[in-house]
This record gives C-alpha cells, sequence and structure tokens, in this order.
C-alpha cells in the first residue's frame, strides 16, 4: 500500500508536546461549551419557573376572594341550622385542618425539586471526562 502526501493523519507528524497541548486546548474548549449549556439550560429552567409562578400569584389572588365568598356562603348555609358563632367555630376548625395538610404536602413537594441542577449538562460532562480518559488510556498503550 503506498501513501501520498497529504492522505496520513494531520496527527502522525505532532510530537507528543503538541499532542497533549492540543488535547489540552480541546479539553479546555470543550468545559467552556458544558458550562454555556449548563447556563442555558438554568436561564430556560428559571424563565419557565419565572412565568409559571407569575401565573399562579394572578389565580392565587383571584382564587382567594373567591374562596372567602365560599366560605362566607358555607357559614351562612350552617347559620341555618345551629348559631352563626358555632357554624363560623366549624368552618375554622375545618379550614385550619386543610391548611396544615396543604402546607406539609407542599414543603414535601418543594424539597423535591430543591436545589434545581442542570441534569443534562452534568450528565454530558461525565460523559465526556470519561470519553477523554478513554482516549489518553488508549493512547498509552499503543
Amino acid at each position: 500500500m503506498t501513501t501520498t502526501p497529504g492522505s496520513g493523519s494531520a496527527t502522525d507528524h505532532l510530537s507528543i508536546g503538541q499532542l497533549i497541548s492540543r488535547l489540552a486546548e480541546q479539553s479546555a474548549r470543550l468545559v467552556r461549551a458544558e458550562i454555556d449549556l449548563a447556563k442555558a439550560e438554568l436561564t430556560q429552567k428559571a424563565k419557565a419557573a419565572g412565568i409559571g409562578l407569575g401565573l399562579l400569584a394572578g389565580a392565587a389572588f383571584l382564587g382567594f376572594f373567591t374562596f372567602a365568598l365560599l366560605l362566607t356562603t358555607i357559614v351562612l348555609a350552617l347559620a341555618e341550622a345551629v348559631p352563626a358563632w358555632l357554624a363560623a367555630l366549624i368552618v375554622l376548625v375545618v379550614m385550619t385542618a386543610l391548611t396544615a395538610v396543604l402546607a406539609l404536602l407542599g414543603v414535601k413537594s418543594l424539597q423535591k425539586g430543591v436545589p434545581p441542577t442542570p441534569e443534562k449538562a452534568v450528565a454530558g460532562l461525565k460523559e465526556d471526562v470519561a470519553t477523554v480518559q478513554r482516549s489518553v488510556t488508549e493512547g498509552l498503550h499503543r
């Protein structure tokens, strides 16, 4: 088999120092790219969370007044059967119990999402490190 000039790999004529320099340069470029990916991913997640929180705040504002009217209706309906103070107390006790349950469930749910981490970027970075390690190991055994 004959080779023509320029048919070999570009790395055939590089010294070990040049190869190591190239590896360091490419590794640094790869790390910068992974950091940029992590920033983009976190920005996207933060934007979606911000929009969601804004919409939930608007719904909570309107829901608060709607719910207050519902509770007033329940108290007035119960006041037809029992004294008004007892009707208000019954509604208060039920609402306090529901509030406690919802608060506990909310805290539990928030703990699942904290801290927000860029899973895709971290997985990509681990994969890149493993690939570089394999390449270096294979290169040493040649």
